[in-house]
Formats: C-alpha cells, structure tokens, sequence
C-alpha cells in the first residue's frame, strides 16, 4: 500500500533514476554494456558512458543498428541496454525486435524515454502512444512501464538477472515518487505480480506508469469528498500480465476505469479489457489518447485534454457511481 504524501510528494526523472541505476549494475557486472542511437545525454546513459567508456557504444542516428548491434553482442554473453526515444525505438527499430530479438530469444534490454504524452512541446511526432502495443503483440518480449524513480531502479535491475527479451518504458519529466526506497521490493516469487496501491470496494483505477500517481489522487479525493472507496491498481508489468489480481478486484468492485497515456487500443485498456471478457465480464471505461494522435503542449495541459489527470479520473468515477 502506497503511504507516500501525495499532495507534496519528492520528485525525480525515470531517466535520471535510469541513468544511475546503470551505473551501479556497471559496477556489479562487467557484461553490462549500453548503446544509445546519439540520444545519450537525453536518456542519461551518458551517466554510464562517463564511468566505463569501453563499455558504451554510440551508435549514431540508426536504430536499426543499435538493436542489431545490441542483439550481437548479446550473443557473445553481454547483457546489452540499448536507448533512444521511445517513438525511434518501438518504430524504427520494430522490425530488427521482432526479427533479430525476439525470434531467436536474445537478451536484450530495449529501455526508451520520452514516451507518451508527457513529452510535452515535442509534439504529435515525438509522442510515442503506441509502442506499448507494437511491443506486447511480438511473442516472448516483456513489456514492463515503472510508475516512478524506485520502481524504475527495482525493474532495470530485475531485468539485469532476467534472461530474455524486455521493454522498458520511460518518461522525460520529473514524476512523483510515490514508493518507498527503504520497502519497495518487487514480489520474489511473481514479479509481474500488479501492485494494490489503494485497497477498495466501490471501484477499481487500474492504471499504468505515471498515471499511477494520478490514480491515486483522484481515489484520495473521492474519499475526502464523497466517501468513495477506490481501489487502485498498478500494472507495472503490461505483459506477462497478472490476471488474477485484475479479476480479483473488478469481482469485488463491479467497475473498472483503466488509465494511461498511450492509446486505448492495444495498451493496458487492451490487456485489461481481454482478460476480463474472458475471466470475469465486467463493465470497463477507458481512460487514454482515443484513437488520436498527440500534439504540442505542456504536460500537464496534454494529461487533462486528453482525460488521464486525476481530476479526469475523478470526475469519470463521480459520473459511473452517481449518474
């Protein structure tokens, strides 16, 4: 359970997070290595690049290649984390994922930044909300999205020890930190296990990312002002999924918003939506871009326009249980 102080909580980039927990695996394994497609000081593998030069490989404005490179030096006992920008990653390099990764099972670690909304003034072109699906969809690849700056250290080092294919999917802005340092650990036995971050009984928020976080808020606020116990989930792992705990709680609520930046279709609103048809029919609203594309603005204007902040959250759960 999250016990984090919403209203004014610490702040950190993921990336930044990233960036030194590189570092530190560095220290611990000499087969890390890292590539980066001339984004490293963006993405903060620069960090890693400062420390042990030998071990870094700028590949230049070439996804294709980092991947391929990445995927040949996996073959030699490396344990490659190659990084650009989600949109160049998921996009540019899908074909060399699919064909050269994941295919022949390799062990390597796509970790992009500046995915979805978030990225802001960039705009619709650089705003990647769809690689969340173009990744799940590809047999034997992980598809892992951290909620903030402790779970991004617990997952890149989960995926260090892990052998196989994994996507990471990482924002630009500072984020909410909203676990605990000391007492975050990712569960040992089912490590895709989905987070309770708020227990509930009146109505799931299953959401993803940094949404998290605005989950969260808006379940504080519907209890502050309406009594409204909400639960809130957090899908840290899109795929392999944890359908139990999904089915478990929309059994006990009846009502499932799903939030996150990044289309409704294909993302967590996909998983969601197919494991519960299946397992436990329950009515789904679904919060995410809805099958349109980004556009230039600050963060925060992006989140409400497209209704994934909390008071959209908020006023989408007020509307289900008192309309």
């Amino acid at each position: 359970m999250t016990t984090i102080n919403l209203e004014k909580p610490a702040l950190k980039a993921l990336r930044n997070q990233y960036g030194e927990t590189l570092v530190a695996l560095g220290a611990e394994n000499p087969n890390i290595v890292v590539l980066d497609a001339d984004l490293a000081c963006s993405t903060q593998t620069q960090k890693f690049a400062d420390q042990y030069p030998e071990r870094f490989f700028n590949q230049g404005i070439s996804e294709q290649d980092l991947i391929n490179t990445a995927a040949g030096l996996s073959t030699t006992g490396k344990i490659p984390f190659c990084s650009t920008f989600a949109i160049f990653a998921a996009g540019k390099g899908w074909d060399q994922i699919r064909n050269t990764v994941c295919y022949s099972g390799l062990n390597v670690k796509i970790c992009p930044t500046h995915s979805g909304l978030s990225l802001g003034e960039d705009g619709a072109s650089h705003q990647s909300i769809e690689d969340i699906a173009l990744m799940r969809v590809i047999p034997g690849m992980t598809v892992i999205v951290p909620s903030d700056a402790v779970e991004t250290d617990r997952v890149i080092r989960w995926a260090a020890e892990y052998y196989g294919p994994v996507y990471v999917r990482l924002v630009r802005p500072n984020c909410p930190v909203i676990h605990d340092e000391a007492t975050y650990q990712l569960d040992a036995a089912m490590p895709h296990r989905i987070r309770v971050e708020r227990e509930g009984t009146d109505i799931s928020l299953v959401a993803t990312g940094e949404t998290v976080y605005h989950a969260l808020l808006a379940a504080e606020r519907l209890q502050a002002d309406h009594g409204i116990q909400a639960e809130v989930l957090n899908c840290v792992f899109i795929k392999p999924f944890d359908t139990e705990t999904l089915v478990n709680s929309a059994r006990k609520t009846g009502k499932v918003i799903t939030v996150e930046s990044h289309q409704i279709l294909g993302g967590l609103a996909g998983v969601v939506c197919e494991e519960l048809s299946t397992h436990q029919p329950t009515a789904v609203r679904r919060l995410g871009t809805q099958d349109r594309f980004g556009q230039s603005g600050t963060g925060e204007a992006l989140f409400k326009e497209y209704g994934i902040d909390w008071e959209s959250i908020y006023n989408e759960a007020l509307r289900w249980l008192k309309g």
